[in-house]
């Protein structure tokens, strides 16, 4: 058993996976980038879906789409196995609770990472949904369930927590522990910046996700749950929304390209 355990964790420690795994990060870094163009041209009276699944849409209907769908699937598919090793062989030198987290965030990044690939599968295979869509169905059955109201407020309190969690990382630059960051000062500096303004407006995006989750469900109107592209369009809505809208859309195209960099820089 030992050995099986162990064969598992050099397999998914390899070179060759780490490779493909860092390309998921330059996958999501584009997927961002796409959802922040499409923010900010609904701040200027545009149409579109602000969401992972328009921005997949965008990749697809490009001259190399299938091409681009199934080579960012892998990639996802490999970062989502990446993450899931360290879940499961890494930060046993820790203390248990500092364990713990680490374990749980690197689990919780295996299921967004498989979440992408499951996203970029659906349309490489034809089945491509809308996301906003899938969203309000899967909250509408969920408040027919037992306890499925409550589940869906704490799923929604959890989200926007999760939205402030990315905008304090990214006020406090601790991202940057996890990036092998560039000798020149310069260099330095734009990644940093990239950082923060991108990490504060991904935080943003999450934060409006989860309240609208949690009006939908207080609301009983599933309808009003409507993921990324339903919480952006909530927001342009608001006094000076359009303003606030396009920061934020130039906020997750700063993420994006702060993921891409993450490709190269990060620790593994």
């Amino acid at each position: 058993m030992r050995s099986a355990t162990d064969a598992a964790e050099n397999i998914t420690n390899s070179r060759t996976l780490e490779i493909v795994a860092r390309a998921g990060f330059a996958v999501s870094g584009i997927l961002h980038l796409l959802i922040g163009v499409v923010a900010i041209r609904l701040a200027m009276g545009g149409e579109g879906k602000a969401d992972f699944s328009g921005a997949v849409e965008q990749l697809a209907s490009q001259p190399a789409g299938p091409l681009l769908l199934w080579t960012s699937f892998a990639a996802c598919v490999a970062l989502a196995i990446w993450q899931t090793s360290d879940a499961i062989f890494d930060f046993e030198h820790l203390p248990t609770k500092k364990k713990l987290g680490k374990k749980l965030k690197a689990a919780l990044q295996a299921v967004v990472y498989a979440g992408l690939a499951i996203t970029l599968f659906s349309f490489a295979s034809g089945a491509g949904s809308d996301q906003g869509s899938a969203t309000s169905n899967l909250t509408a059955s969920m408040m027919k369930t037992p306890g499925g109201v409550a589940l869906l407020i704490a799923v929604g309190a959890a989200i926007a927590i999760t939205g402030v969690v990315y905008a304090i990382r990214g006020f406090r630059q601790s991202f940057a522990k996890y990036l092998r960051l560039p000798a020149s000062p310069r260099a330095r500096t734009a990644v940093t910046v990239l950082g923060v303004v991108g990490y504060a407006a991904k935080g943003v995006a999450l934060l409006l996700v989860g309240l609208l989750v949690i009006i939908a469900t207080v609301k009983a109107n599933p309808e009003e749950s409507t993921g990324i592209d339903g919480g952006l369009k909530a927001l342009r809505d608001q006094p000076f929304g359009v303003y606030m809208l396009a920061a934020v859309g130039i906020g997750l195209i700063c993420y994006g390209i702060f993921m891409m960099v993450r490709a190269k820089l990060a620790k593994m």
